[in-house]
């Protein structure tokens, strides 16, 4: 995995090497941090790097540290710019994601948010498929469930709750699925490891509304506007039943780090005709040509560097 020479540390862009926490660290100890996820787009044509919408992904960034008592003196637009910085002193010219991190940055112990010190940092890596099987997942719901908003809040990215996802991903590949569907504790689909999830229905896309403890995803939000202007189709945000998803014509999952992923089976049950459906197959088309500035109508979505 290609990494970053730089990263943002400690108030200043230095030497990725020399971005280091001690093991007392508030963060690391208690998992008291916060984090995005951003994705830069290499456009071959243009021989620039493009990302998408990095202002909605820090704004989220600032209120997932809200809720956790986190306070940093930039903005999104300051921490946009921070990010153009930090790509350009490295030259990127391929696909990256970039990890921003607002973390307890105390020594010590004590179980808190009150009273700490709050520090940003942020690094680039060269970008991996999250799914690999993407066209054509297998997935599974998973014996976990969602952790709920009244215990850790589901709509931000806190570091510590991830610990729910990776118990759903590890259980999940390891019995021979790609992704797993994660229900909430009514027992109804919130999502899944860390994506959201999608299904047609008598012609309805549907989604699950961000009340059912899902993230507040940046690539949902865009692909329900991309259906809706480019597909003329009805979404609508609802409470989803297990069974439903045996039943679904099409479903598939979204995510910064995946962006569209096709799923065909459930728990050995094929999704439709057990192949990607037409639906699928254009928003995933249509996605990959705005992340990478090739489509005009989005252009306020995609900042050059």
């Amino acid at each position: 995995m290609d990494l970053t020479k730089h990263a943002f540390f400690e108030g200043k862009i230095i030497p990725l090497g020399e971005a280091n926490i001690n093991i007392a660290t508030h963060g690391f100890l208690y998992g008291t941090a916060v984090f995005g996820g951003v994705r830069g787009y290499w456009n071959e044509e243009k021989k620039r790097l493009f990302v998408f919408r990095p202002y909605d992904h820090f704004y989220r960034l600032i209120n997932s540290g809200r809720m956790l008592a986190m306070n940093i003196p930039q903005d999104e637009n300051a921490l946009t710019q921070l990010l153009l910085d930090l790509l350009r002193i490295d030259g990127w010219q391929q696909d990256v994601y970039i990890r921003p991190t607002i973390y307890k940055a105390d020594l010590g112990i004590g179980v808190r948010l009150h009273n700490l010190k709050d520090e940003l940092n942020m690094f680039v890596i060269a970008y991996e498929p999250y799914v690999k099987n993407d066209a054509n997942a297998h997935v599974t719901v998973s014996s976990w469930r969602r952790i709920d908003d009244n215990v850790i809040p589901a709509r931000g990215k806190v570091a510590g709750a991830y610990a729910n996802s990776a118990l759903i991903k590890t259980d999940a590949n390891r019995a021979g699925f790609d992704e797993a569907i994660v229900l909430d504790n009514n027992g109804h689909v919130s999502e899944g490891s860390a994506m959201n999830i999608f299904m047609m229905r008598n012609g309805q896309l549907v989604t699950p509304p961000i009340t059912d403890n899902i993230l507040e995803g940046i690539t949902r939000r865009s692909i329900m506007e991309i259906a809706r202007r480019e597909l003329n189709l009805e979404v609508v945000e609802r409470t989803i039943d297990r069974t439903e998803l045996f039943l679904a014509d099409e479903v598939f999952m979204t995510g910064t780090a995946a962006q569209v992923v096709a799923v065909t089976r459930v728990d050995y049950r094929n999704v439709g005709g057990g192949e990607m459906g037409e639906v699928t197959s254009k928003l995933r088309t249509l996605f990959d040509d705005i992340v990478r500035a090739k489509n005009p109508a989005y252009s306020d979505w995609n900042v050059g560097v």
